[in-house]
């Protein structure tokens, strides 16, 4: 065995069980870890200098192998059910024995980064796997110590990925071969049979959203910006709604794009990176996003490159739908220098309705935003996931309920504290469907969605004229400065006027027949705030 590049940690991988491995490579840099995947047949190099790299037959996450143990520290902490499914610890102890094994002999890749961009309020994580290019997409999405932090730097949680691994549901209580088993006692999260990278950025975004609220911090799947008076904006949304897009501003100040946390004095990003969607992107509605792709050090995920050009085709989804890009953070022009602002102005709750239904832009009150980050809605369109051929409502409690390991009112109390502490103002955007459902309609343009989101933030919408939405009861504006006023009423914009009221009425069923799950836990206030059934 050799090892390569510098293990600054007082804890080796002896220490932690892994023996007998081929070579280790230690926190290798980013020319270092091209190198490796290159010579390792894990990847190609495209026009510009990105790394592109195929992830087989899982191009997304594998929810339903995701399982976190059951025990003293989880039993009441956690809340347990489809998404937080529980492992014994005996089955755990089974899958981290067969790792060990599997390890033996394996060249490893290890890094030593930060969860967290907050000094007061990080996690030290260290990334373990097979493959250079996982590497080096860890040293892209996570923080980078200084080299003053590195020195006896040890890991309070450790992620271990090794893809070639093959999990055995017979004697580990999972459900395929693929798992990621996530043990909060022992501080370590095990990935096995799946090569997108993307499980090693959520298994860390998992522990931050499990540790953080005990310290009444707010873990938030959302991005943030800042504005030129040092306004801070929170960007609330699923994947698909324009998270990613509408914060990557050039007006604007970036401060992380997915994951970030909300202390009592400032808003911080989770990690260094970005993970950008790109199928159909354009250089024309995205240009800052759209460089990254044409970027050394950029990681790109089942993006079809032309084998002898090396030149990209971004709408092209024979790999995936799912196609992904992993690009540091400072790769957008106008970063925060560390991913850090102050407390926010306001709250954006991003939602790509499909059927139609939701103004392009809502002002909420604090219930109705505790209600629709509860409800955290959005849709699927056909051709998204198999089998998804109109479309469908999806809800997913805070934004973010694969990656939520406790009750959701936990995070919903948290927001609604920090709502009434800031004064904060909220608003429900609708990035999806105008005119019409999905096939139908058309997507709501996007120079209209930052029209209106920059008139949110410069404060000029607070004073402009407002209706109340029949079937939500939020405000609605009825002018705004650049806006065709005609595109603010959805209803005046599909051309069969009673088909929007029954698809109205279906949508609002949808939310009151979800939210029954959350009825118990919240007051009357945020209760009454539900849409009306009349």
């Amino acid at each position: 065995m050799q090892i390569f590049g510098a293990c600054h940690s007082t804890v080796s991988l002896d220490a932690q069980g892994i023996t007998d491995t081929g070579n280790q490579y230690w926190n290798l840099g980013t020319a270092q870890l091209y190198e490796e995947a290159i010579r390792r047949d894990e990847g190609l190099i495209a026009d510009g200098g990105p790394l592109v790299v195929k992830t087989g037959r899982c191009t997304g996450r594998s929810a339903n192998d995701k399982f976190t143990v059951r025990d003293d520290t989880t039993e009441n902490t956690v809340w347990w059910g489809d998404v937080n499914r529980p492992m014994t610890p005996e089955h755990f102890d089974a899958v981290h024995a067969a790792f060990l094994e599997h390890a033996k002999g394996k060249d490893l890749f290890v890094q030593d980064l930060w969860g967290g961009s907050d000094p007061d309020h990080r996690v030290a994580v260290r990334t373990i796997g097979e493959f250079a290019w996982h590497s080096l997409f860890c040293r892209t999405m996570l923080v980078r110590p200084t080299a003053d932090e590195k020195a006896g730097m040890a890991p309070q949680f450790t992620v271990m990925n090794l893809p070639s691994f093959k999990a055995d549901p017979a004697t580990m209580g999972c459900n395929s071969e693929t798992i990621i088993a996530v043990n909060f006692a022992k501080g370590l999260v095990l990935i096995g049979g799946t090569e997108y990278a993307g499980e090693n950025k959520k298994s860390v975004f998992s522990i931050l959203n499990y540790l953080l609220p005990k310290d009444g911090i707010m873990p938030m799947h959302c991005s943030a910006n800042i504005g030129p008076e040092g306004d801070v904006a929170i960007f609330f949304g699923l994947s698909g709604t324009g998270k990613t897009t509408l914060s990557a501003d050039s007006a604007r100040t970036l401060i992380g794009d997915d994951e970030h946390g909300w202390s009592d004095d400032s808003v911080f990003n989770f990690e260094g990176g970005c993970y950008a969607k790109l199928i159909n992107l354009s250089e024309e509605a995205e240009p800052e996003i759209y460089a990254t792709t044409r970027m050394y050090g950029t990681v790109l995920e089942n993006v079809v490159m032309d084998p002898n050009t090396r030149q990209l085709d971004l709408d092209d989804n024979t790999l995936a739908e799912n196609t992904r890009g992993a690009y540091p953070i400072h790769y957008i022009p106008n970063t925060s220098e560390h991913n850090r602002g102050g407390k926010p102005k306001n709250i954006i709750m991003l939602t790509a309705d499909a059927f139609g239904v939701l103004p392009p832009i809502s002002k909420l009150t604090p219930e109705q935003a505790m209600y629709h980050f509860l409800s955290g809605y959005t849709a699927k369109v056909a051709g998204t996931e198999i089998g998804v051929k109109e479309p469908q409502a999806t809800f997913s409690t805070c934004f973010g309920a694969p990656f939520m390991p406790r009750h959701p009112s936990v995070y919903g109390d948290l927001l609604r504290k920090k709502i009434a502490e800031t004064g904060v103002n909220c608003w429900l955007v609708n990035t999806g469907w105008t005119g019409g459902v999905y096939g139908v309609g058309h997507r709501m343009p996007i120079k209209d969605t930052r029209a209106l989101l920059h008139a949110a933030l410069d404060g000029s919408l607070n004073s402009a004229p407002m209706r109340i939405d029949p079937n939500f009861g939020f405000e609605v504006p009825v002018e705004v400065t650049g806006v065709d006023s005609l595109i603010l009423n959805p209803r005046d914009t599909w051309a069969d006027k009673d088909a929007y009221d029954a698809k109205a009425r279906y949508l609002v069923e949808l939310f009151i027949n979800n939210f029954e799950t959350f009825a118990g836990h919240v007051d009357d206030s945020v209760n009454a705030a539900a849409p009306s059934a009349a």
